[in-house]
């Protein structure tokens, strides 16, 4: 091998990430809180940047301002608090259980130990405190911490300060009345919940002698409890989701816009530039280019977000434009890949793009990566979409006879003769799951 020293040319392209390049990319998936979070915190350090958030500030979640609507607020509102007054009516789980106090016969001793009961209580109404912790916090027997979850769990609502499920629905069994119905339901929470729950019903039933219609009666009305007692008294925000893009259908025609009501204005402060160039300060003057490029590097940054996102949602509707006219069910198999490439653009700009970004359509408001779905091959030799077999899987289950409910084979046998759909076992079992659907076994009845 001959090796020999020397110097050479070599001209070579190659693509530097640069922080300015790092901030456009981040700047890109923002969702627009996060573009309005990026943006006041980028005006802290830039004095030249001014980001006016008049425009955000008295934004409306329901996205309608108008006179009437605000007079119609005013007045339920007015009409609430009036019959919360009358009513006498509490906030919170722990008000109203602390109100029921003063009804029950109870020491000083036990009344200290119910208030820290109820403090803590979670927000589902369920209790999980050692009795020996307080037994030693408040140096008194153990009878007596006894007694006061005894009539702590006899407090309204029905369930309350249960330490799991189980006890949960047998304490609201316990307060029905007696029945041959109500006892078996006691014998099958308290002593066999394992096997009630994973649904092992022949097996349960040939155990205590009884048929397995009568314990799909049991499970009917179990059904009927509250799993949850405590959660109705959580009063918790209604959470809006705020659209980035509007898509409006006049006459058969698709208009699509951008709503950038929530991202704040960014404009240039001038005054302060001027008064800051009469210094001739060299450091004044580097201090100022520099933050002169960085406003002009966001307003550019800005206006290539708008335009990305403007075409990349152009494009989803062009390519689903039956799903915009008919609805959910005409959506179409489509890849990130696809758009990118139409686009001329990379595809990592695509999922940027849509990132925790949402689409009101005449449909409703859609997330945007929600419109890329998997395809499905058909016996046509076309595709479907991942959503169409979810929602034939769907539409299946609920039209089938609950006696003898349809296996995930027969799901797919089902899905090819009749919709044209080709797809595994496997795949079916993965979009029943997905769907929030239980296999075949438990979804069967025993009336």
């Amino acid at each position: 091998m001959d090796l020999k020293a020397g110097l050479w040319q070599k001209q070579t392209l190659k693509l530097a990430m640069t922080q300015e390049l790092t901030q456009a990319i981040a700047l890109l998936q923002y969702s627009a809180q996060e573009l309005a979070a990026f943006l006041e915190a980028k005006s802290m350090e830039n004095p030249l940047m001014q980001v006016d958030f008049k425009n955000i500030s008295n934004f409306d979640a329901s996205m309608d301002s108008t006179r009437k609507t605000r007079r119609k607020t005013f007045e339920r509102d007015q009409k609430n608090l009036i019959e919360q007054i009358g009513g006498g009516t509490t906030d919170t789980l722990e008000d109203y259980l602390l109100s029921q106090l003063n009804l029950l016969k109870a020491s000083p001793e036990e009344k200290l130990i119910l208030h820290e009961l109820i403090e803590n209580i979670d927000e589902n109404g369920y209790l999980n405190l050692e009795k020996e912790n307080l037994v030693k916090m408040f140096s008194v027997e153990e009878e007596l911490v006894d007694s006061a979850f005894f009539k702590l769990q006899s407090l309204d609502p029905a369930g309350i300060a249960a330490k799991d499920l189980q006890e949960c629905l047998l304490l609201q069994i316990t307060r029905q009345k007696r029945t041959p119905e109500n006892e078996l339901a006691l014998m099958i929470i308290r002593d066999h919940f394992l096997l009630f729950a994973e649904k092992k019903w022949k097996a349960l039933a040939k155990m205590l002698g009884v048929e397995p219609k009568d314990i799909q009666k049991v499970h009917d009305e179990i059904q009927k409890l509250n799993p949850r007692p405590g959660a109705a008294y959580q009063r918790e925000k209604l959470a809006y989701i705020v659209p980035d893009v509007v898509v409006k259908q006049e006459g058969g025609e698709l208009s699509v816009s951008l709503f950038d009501r929530l991202i704040p204005k960014v404009s240039f402060n001038d005054g302060y530039f001027r008064q800051l160039s009469a210094h001739r300060d060299p450091e004044v003057n580097k201090f100022l280019q520099e933050k002169q490029g960085d406003y002009q590097w966001i307003r550019r940054s800005l206006e290539q977000r708008k335009e990305t996102l403007l075409k990349v949602s152009m494009k989803i509707i062009e390519k689903q434009h039956d799903f915009f006219i008919k609805g959910p069910a005409s959506l179409k198999p489509m890849t990130m890949r696809e758009v990118a490439d139409e686009l001329e653009i990379h595809e990592s700009t695509v999922s940027r793009t849509v990132r925790e970004k949402y689409m009101q359509t005449p449909a409703g408001t859609y997330e945007l990566k929600s419109f890329f779905t998997s395809a499905i091959a058909t016996t046509e030799n076309d595709q479907a979409s991942s959503q169409k077999v979810k929602a034939a899987i769907e539409q299946y289950i609920n039209e089938e006879d609950k006696k003898k409910p349809i296996s995930d084979q027969k799901l797919v046998e089902m899905l090819e003769e009749n919709e044209g759909m080709v797809v595994s076992r496997r795949t079916v079992a993965k979009y029943r799951d997905q769907l929030g659907i239980p296999s075949s076994s438990k979804r069967k009845r025993f009336d």
